[in-house]
């Protein structure tokens, strides 16, 4: 029996979602397989829940969900920030790894974008003691801001990165991406350093999109609303992922129903506050179901008419995926939202961007009305990026 390691990184539950997705296409390719994960809440919690087996030393690692949402303000939360906040947090982690290293034997480590282990294997490469593989999603810091502080942090943070792709012995025994090129920003990482796609396309493989495996079965929303008990009234959901930063937007479409209701009678509204938010904190008026963490989420957004979501790299693929009209508002200062993700899914014609701060319980409203319903045709985009990744890592197995 093959044992792996796997580190579902990260913030909120997108990662944890996708990373069961590939334990799940490992398993069927090889069935002998024993996974064990690293994880902290809430993505811990949806591992547990799913019967996978974590470690205990799961419990000692730094907080991620918790910093950003420290940082988060009126629907701001910068990434950058939180990335230099994280560096003594994630040497608090790599002591923990340190640990694992010695106390248990792994044929593998797999990584979900896990930089903690990858600063501490930089400074020790006696800690890599098997093969490592290393999921990204995107490359590069982007500052959002203005603050010269934050650009010198991207800079720096970028430098380092170069420094995981090229270094010599190689951190990474393979290093996927969850995605395509054309995700990859065609820039440098910074002043006088590689550029990104170029670099990513010599070094990176490409597994396209990692999605639930059923994912088109939700795609037909009469049929998806039979299965999941929803009548046929117009329906909206609204979900901010796994982290609390997002819950000015829930509040925002709590002041919107009423004007929008007033245009649709029968209008209902469904707020997913996902594990973070809990649901009596939000006073809303009848008509609006107030949930917490809804489990297979994308099977919900396939019932809905129109969703309302953060800029979420997961949420937006599978709103793109089962061709559903959205509304995204990426959380501001977050560059992977404000930047890649909106850049693809303006590559994928889908969804229309929004911003919290400049968005009104009127303008909103008035959004819902102009695209509850409509048809959309965004770009056909791979699905099979869970049986892509698993094959690219059993290839050092």
């Amino acid at each position: 029996m093959k044992k792996i390691l796997f580190v579902s990184g990260s913030i909120g539950l997108g990662h944890v979602g996708r990373d069961l997705e590939v334990a799940g296409a490992l398993r069927r390719i090889r069935p002998d397989l024993e996974i064990s994960w690293m994880a902290e809440p809430p993505a811990s919690e949806v591992l547990e829940n799913s019967g996978e087996k974590l470690l205990p030393e799961a419990g000692l690692l730094s907080s991620a969900n918790s910093e950003l949402e420290r940082l988060a303000r009126e629907y701001k939360a910068n990434l950058v920030q939180w990335v230099m906040n994280m560096r003594k947090g994630w040497s608090r982690n790599a002591e923990v790894y340190a640990r694992i290293s010695e106390a248990y034997s792994f044929d593998l480590w797999i990584g979900d974008e896990p930089y903690d282990i990858m600063i501490a294997m930089q400074k020790n490469l006696g800690l890599k003691k098997c093969p490592f593989v290393v999921i990204y999603d995107f490359l590069g810091l982007d500052a959002t801001t203005r603050n010269p502080v934050d650009h010198l942090a991207a800079y720096m943070t970028n430098r380092l990165w170069v420094k995981f792709l090229v270094g010599e012995p190689s951190l990474a025994d393979r290093s996927i991406f969850v995605g395509e090129i054309e995700d990859v920003p065609n820039k440098r990482f910074g002043f006088m350093l590689p550029n990104r796609r170029r670099l990513a396309e010599k070094l990176i493989n490409f597994a396209g999109y990692v999605l639930p495996e059923d994912i088109e079965d939700f795609r037909n929303k009469a049929k998806s609303r039979k299965l999941l008990g929803y009548g046929n009234e117009p329906l909206i959901l609204c979900s901010i992922g796994g982290t609390s930063a997002g819950k000015n937007l829930l509040d925002l479409c709590v002041k919107a129903y009423p004007i929008v209701k007033d245009k649709i009678p029968n209008l209902q509204m469904v707020l997913v506050c996902g594990p973070r938010v809990a649901p009596d904190s939000i006073q809303a008026p009848a008509g609006v179901k107030i949930v917490g963490y809804l489990p297979s989420l994308y099977r919900h957004l396939g019932a809905a008419d129109l969703c309302i979501v953060t800029g979420g790299g997961t949420i937006t693929l599978e709103l793109t995926a089962l061709q559903r009209p959205f509304l995204y508002f990426p959380l501001e200062h977050h560059f992977e939202q404000e930047v890649d993700v909106a850049n693809r899914c303006q590559r994928h014609r889908a969804g229309i961007r929004m911003t919290c701060s400049k968005t009104t319980p009127e303008s909103l409203s008035e959004a819902v009305v102009s695209n509850i319903g409509t048809h959309v045709d965004y770009a056909s985009i791979p699905t099979n990026g869970a049986q892509e990744a698993a094959r690219t890592i059993l290839s050092i197995l």
